[in-house]
């Protein structure tokens, strides 16, 4: 049997783990990312639980030829450099080098988070079968990938695929880039948390206090849901806004790309069909391709939080 290591680096928690020859995460460790923080630090985290992971599986470093690294932001894969990274706050960070060193030498492989989320539902997941497929992870931000003719797609300087930096509000919240608008702005799952006080600090009556027993440092992504499943109007609204904030940010990257298969993964997809369905329903009401024979299929990924840890593994596999 081979097995393949694999870091995903979110801006929530860091997961390590080895992944063997049928895709299968035999082992895993975990540790908080807990921003913001030196790089360094941040290294030293990855490295201690790949090497925790490692030991589960039974293995030694040695036994591995690389390890496959997908990070947020803009990543030059030929070097092993975070040219920017606007959540973890990295600029031009040489964080393949840095880990390699905390690795006994192992040589590291990286691309975007997102990217990597995406390859790893392509070749295991939601995507299997498809040509081209494009996959949103809701998370921390809104990270995206691009599989065209089953292969990634990044852009010439490593910066595509980034619909999240899209805009979706004319001078709307101002995005943790810097621009003002964006969709990660509000249809990642920070946006949603962030929009969810919104609400409750303008409805002091809401289900929603209840729910976090009145401790707005208690809110998820999951507090409107669980309120709007109990009859709260204020907790259906939210639900609403959000679902209509990616239902029109999906329909802009269908109209675009038009890929055989859209995925969303993160947080907010663990609400399934209750979010799905109106999602879907927006993209056949205002995608422009509606009266083709053909569709694009939007579904839930099937890797769920393991996507991008399994295609990190993979990269160097089918780069």
């Amino acid at each position: 049997m081979k097995y393949y290591a694999g870091i995903d680096l979110g801006g929530t928690n860091i997961v390590a783990g080895i992944v063997d020859e049928h895709f299968v995460i035999v082992a895993s460790a975990k540790r908080k990312t807990a921003l913001p923080r030196p790089c360094d630090a941040i290294v030293e985290d990855m490295a201690a639980a790949l090497k925790e992971a490692a030991a589960q599986a039974g293995i030694s470093l040695k036994e591995l030829e690389y390890v496959g690294l997908g990070c947020p932001g803009m990543i030059d894969y030929h070097h092993g450099v975070v040219v920017y990274s606007n959540n973890l706050e990295f600029y031009h960070e040489p964080l393949g080098e840095k880990l390699s060193q905390q690795l006994e030498g192992l040589p590291v492989w990286m691309a975007n988070d997102a990217d990597a989320a995406a390859f790893g539902e392509f070749k295991a997941g939601a995507g299997r079968g498809s040509e081209h497929m494009i996959a949103i992870t809701l998370g921390t931000g809104l990270g995206s990938g691009i599989i065209i003719h089953s292969k990634l797609y990044t852009g010439f300087a490593y910066g595509g695929a980034e619909f999240g930096h899209s805009l979706l509000v004319k001078d709307g919240e101002l995005c943790t880039c810097g621009r003002r608008g964006c969709l990660e702005a509000y249809a990642s799952a920070t946006g949603l948390i962030r929009m969810t006080k919104r609400h409750m600090e303008s409805n002091r009556d809401s289900m929603m206090w209840k729910l976090v027993d009145g401790d707005l440092n208690r809110v998820s992504g999951r507090t409107a849901f669980d309120a709007m499943r109990q009859g709260d109007a204020e907790g259906s609204r939210v639900v609403e806004i959000y679902t209509e904030c990616l239902a029109e940010g999906i329909v802009n990257i269908v109209n675009i790309f038009q890929p055989e298969v859209i995925c969303i993964g993160g947080g907010p997809s663990a609400q399934g069909e209750t979010l799905m369905a109106p999602v879907r329903y927006i993209l056949n009401r205002e995608d422009y391709a509606r009266n083709n024979l053909h569709r694009t299929r939007l579904v839930r990924a099937a890797l769920g939080n393991d996507a991008g840890l399994i295609g990190a593994a993979l990269l160097p596999l089918f780069r």
